[in-house]
């Protein structure tokens, strides 16, 4: 188990190997949260922009979608006014 050393503004160094299991990269966040009166936990935080790049990709264009039937509505409306 590493001992690490709090400097004098209250911080500490996580050891190299515990950030590598965590996945913890510098300027990336971490919860940190205490367990009952004596322990802290700390866990990473996922990066949404990651986990959620291309969700919105593989749906169908909402957009695309009305603006599609708005188009073939004008297109009967022009045919039954002719």
């Amino acid at each position: 188990m590493p001992l690490v050393k709090l400097s004098s503004k209250g911080q500490i160094v996580i050891p190299q190997e515990i950030r590598k299991k965590l996945g913890l990269k510098p300027r990336k966040y971490a919860i940190v949260e205490l367990i009952g009166e004596r322990r802290a936990e700390i866990r990473p935080v996922a990066d949404v922009r990651k986990e959620l790049r291309g969700v919105l990709k593989k749906k169908p264009s909402m957009t695309r979608a009305l603006l599609r039937e708005h188009l073939e509505e004008i297109e009967r409306d022009e045919e039954l006014s002719s």
